[in-house]
C-alpha cells in the first residue's frame, strides 16, 4: 500500500499534544467568587491551540479520505453500472415483446409519420404524434424531473448558505503607552516627590552653587548653601473597565462572535487609556493626565515670529523641544493629532519640495527632529505634547487588561446569559512636569 501511514500517525500525535496543552491551560483558569478569570496571555494561547487543533483535524480527515479512496481504487474491476442498466433494459424489452426505442425512432415508426408516405401525401400529418403519459412516467421515452417546482416551507430554495466573516472596524495602531517604559506595581497608591526650584546656577536662590576662594582673609572661605524644595504627591491606581452581555448559546454557536467581543472590549480599554494619560483631570476615579498637570511648560505657535520666514508647525515642535532641553531633560517623543501631523508631513518650500519627514514618505519610521511621533485622535486637534516620556513621567501597571466571564449578574443565570467584562488597573505619576511642553497650534504665526 502506497498510503503514508507515518504521516497520519504524526498528525494524530500532534493533535493529542495540542489537546493536552489546552487542557493544562484550562486547568490553570482561576475561579474567584464563581467567576472564571482568564488572562490575555492564557486566552491567546488557548485560542492559538484551538486554531491548530482545527487545522490538524482537517488534515487528518483529508488523509483518511485519501486512504479510503486508495483502498476502493485497489479493488478488482467489476461490471459497470451502465452495463448492468443496458443489460436490464434489453432483457426487460425482450420480455415485454419489444425493444427499447428512442423518441426519434418511435416517431419514425408511428402511424402518423407513415401516413405522409414519404411526402407524397403532403407535409401535414393527418393527426399529431403523441406519447402516452404511461410511457413518460415509466421511463420508456424520458425521465421525470425530480421536482416540478421549488419546494414550499423552510428552506424554500435549493443550495447551501455561505456565511462570510464579519468585518470589524480597524483598530488604532499608535498608542501613547508606546512612549513609556512601563513598570509594574503591587501597590494601590504610588507616592513620589517632585523637586522644584533647583535650576540653572545664578537664576534662582535655590541653586546657590558658585566659585569659592580658599581663604577669606585670615579665615577659610564659607561655601554658599542651596535649598532644595520637595513636594510630596500621590498617584492612585485607577480602574478602567466595561462589559457586554451575551447569550450563552450565541457564543457557543458562533465562536467568532466571542472573539470579536473580547477584542473590542480590550480595544475600548486602550482607547480610554490613551485619553486618560493625556487628558485625565485627576478628579473622581480619573488619572491626572500630563496635559492637566501643573508645571507643564507651554509654547504658542505664534510666538515663533514671522521674520524672515514664518514658522511652521514643525518649527514649533523644535522650539518646544528646546524648552525641554533647557529644563535639562531630553525629549523622547511627540504626541499630536493626525490632522496636525498631516500638516507637518505635507509642508513644502516654494519649489514644492517637502521640508520635513522625507523618510516617512518613503516608508520610514515616523520621526521629527529625531523624536518618534505618535499621531492619535486621543490628542485634541491643535495641540501637541513634547516631552521626556519615561523620565519625566512613569506609567505603572497594577493589573494588565484581562477578560472575565460570569453569569452571576441580575437574573442572567435563569436567562442563560453571561457577562463578558474587560478590566485593567494602572497609575500615572508625572514626576517632572517641566520636562513636558504643551504646544498650541490654534494661532497663525504672527497673529
Amino acid at each position: 500500500m502506497s498510503f503514508d501511514e507515518s504521516r497520519l500517525n504524526e498528525l494524530q500525535s500532534a493533535m493529542r499534544e495540542k489537546m493536552a496543552s489546552n487542557k493544562e491551560i484550562a486547568d490553570s483558569f482561576k475561579i474567584e467568587d464563581g467567576t472564571v478569570v482568564v488572562s490575555a496571555e492564557q486566552k491567546s494561547a488557548f485560542d492559538r491551540n484551538m486554531s491548530d487543533i482545527k487545522e490538524i483535524k482537517g488534515l487528518i480527515e483529508g488523509l483518511e479520505e485519501m486512504k479510503s479512496a486508495e483502498q476502493w481504487g485497489s479493488q478488482p474491476a467489476g461490471e459497470s453500472v451502465a452495463s448492468a442498466v443496458d443489460a436490464w433494459a434489453s432483457t426487460a424489452g425482450s420480455l415485454a415483446g419489444y425493444s427499447a426505442k428512442t423518441l426519434g425512432e418511435a416517431f419514425l415508426d408511428s402511424a402518423e409519420f407513415k401516413a405522409l408516405d414519404g411526402g407524397r401525401n403532403g407535409a401535414n400529418m393527418p393527426s399529431p404524434f403523441t406519447i402516452a403519459r404511461a410511457d413518460l412516467t415509466s421511463g420508456q421515452y424520458g425521465q421525470k424531473d425530480v421536482y416540478s417546482a421549488l419546494p414550499t416551507g423552510t428552506p424554500g430554495a435549493f443550495g447551501t448558505i455561505q456565511r462570510d466573516a464579519m468585518v470589524v472596524p480597524p483598530m488604532r495602531t499608535r498608542r501613547v503607552r508606546d512612549l513609556f517604559p512601563v513598570r509594574t506595581t503591587t501597590a494601590a497608591v504610588i507616592e513620589y516627590f517632585r523637586m522644584i526650584g533647583f535650576t540653572t546656577p545664578g537664576t534662582t536662590a535655590n541653586n546657590a552653587a558658585s566659585t569659592v576662594a580658599e581663604r577669606n582673609g585670615a579665615a577659610f572661605a564659607s561655601k554658599p548653601q542651596s535649598s532644595m524644595v520637595f513636594e510630596g504627591h500621590q498617584a492612585p491606581v485607577r480602574t478602567l473597565a466595561h462589559w457586554e452581555a451575551a447569550h450563552r448559546n450565541v457564543l457557543a454557536d458562533e465562536p467568532q462572535l466571542r472573539s470579536i467581543i473580547d477584542n473590542e472590549l480590550l480595544y475600548g480599554l486602550r482607547l480610554q487609556e490613551d485619553y486618560q494619560i493625556l487628558e485625565g483631570d485627576g478628579t473622581g476615579e480619573n488619572l491626572l493626565g500630563v496635559l492637566n498637570t501643573s508645571g507643564v511648560q507651554t509654547y504658542d505657535w505664534s510666538s515663533g515670529g514671522t521674520s524672515p520666514v514664518p514658522d511652521t508647525k514643525a518649527d514649533a515642535i523644535r522650539r518646544a523641544a528646546t524648552l525641554a532641553f533647557l529644563a535639562y531633560y531630553e525629549p523622547t517623543g511627540v504626541v499630536l493629532h493626525p490632522n496636525d501631523w498631516e500638516d507637518i508631513e505635507l509642508t513644502k518650500d516654494t519649489n514644492g519640495q517637502y521640508l520635513v519627514a522625507v523618510s516617512v514618505a518613503l516608508g520610514g519610521e515616523p520621526r521629527i527632529w529625531r523624536m518618534p511621533v505618535v499621531d492619535t485622535p486621543a490628542m485634541p486637534e491643535g495641540t501637541a505634547l513634547v516631552g521626556a516620556f519615561g523620565t519625566g513621567a512613569q506609567l505603572y501597571d497594577r493589573e494588565q487588561a484581562t477578560i472575565r466571564i460570569s453569569e452571576q449578574h441580575a437574573d442572567f443565570f435563569v436567562r442563560n446569559a453571561i457577562v463578558v467584562l474587560a478590566e485593567e488597573r494602572l497609575a500615572l505619576a508625572v514626576k517632572r512636569p517641566e520636562s513636558f511642553v504643551s504646544v498650541t497650534f490654534d494661532n497663525e504665526p504672527g497673529a
